[in-house]
């Protein structure tokens, strides 16, 4: 595989996994509809600092470790479940204030500061706390390291391409919502996508608390 062969087929499968929809960009989508676009770039570049982040890990080796040691991954795992459902229930018990959510839009829409608090660490940590992610960086990653190649720098390399298309894709989609932006502001809208996207949370949290075992 040369070094060409590799950028190219590592953009395309990348571009591919960013545009399947999942837990981030259910998290980025409910945060600009929530508490508005500047709250949900912060939690975008959150989640692409994770990305960052674990490719930085597998490039060390330490991802091989967390891939074959059953503690660390279990001790990971239960942390990121542990998270997931203290979002998860925060965005729920959020749905249940009548006027909130819409309170909060719209201070976002007339670029009031955010009152929710740090959304950047909060996509940070839904990506770092996810050991899947990990396990499965280790797993995605050496397919696309040419012979030869420097398995640190080469990595690295490939994980800034992954977070320059996630962040270009969460642009896009924060950009592209701008009509919908007064529709996000209804009190009954936010409500419902506060209650559906913290209930996915809390269902992948319940998920990776029951299977600890699964990798």
């Amino acid at each position: 595989m040369t070094l060409w062969t590799s950028l190219t087929g590592f953009t395309l499968a990348a571009g591919l996994l960013v545009l399947t929809p999942g837990l981030d960009t259910a998290l980025v989508l409910r945060t600009l509809a929530v508490e508005g676009p500047r709250q949900a770039l912060a939690a975008a570049a959150g989640v692409v600092a994770g990305v960052l982040g674990w490719g930085l890990i597998v490039a060390l080796g330490l991802g091989a470790v967390l891939a074959l040691s059953g503690t660390l991954y279990a001790i990971l795992q239960y942390a990121g479940a542990a998270y997931l459902l203290w979002l998860g229930l925060g965005m729920i018990w959020s749905a249940r204030k009548p006027g909130a959510p819409s309170a909060a839009v719209n201070a976002a829409l007339s670029a009031a500061p955010a009152r929710s608090g740090n959304w950047f660490v909060k996509g940070l940590l839904t990506n770092l706390l996810n050991p899947k992610m990990g396990v499965f960086y280790v797993s995605f990653l050496p397919q696309f390291i040419p012979a030869g190649a420097s398995v640190l720098g080469f990595s690295l390399l490939l994980a800034g391409i992954h977070a320059v298309l996630g962040m270009g894709w969460f642009a896009a989609l924060i950009l592209g919502s701008k009509p919908l932006r007064h529709w996000f502001a209804k009190a009954t809208v936010a409500r419902w996508l506060d209650g559906v996207t913290g209930g996915v949370l809390i269902a992948l949290g319940l998920r990776l608390a029951l299977h600890p075992a699964q990798r």
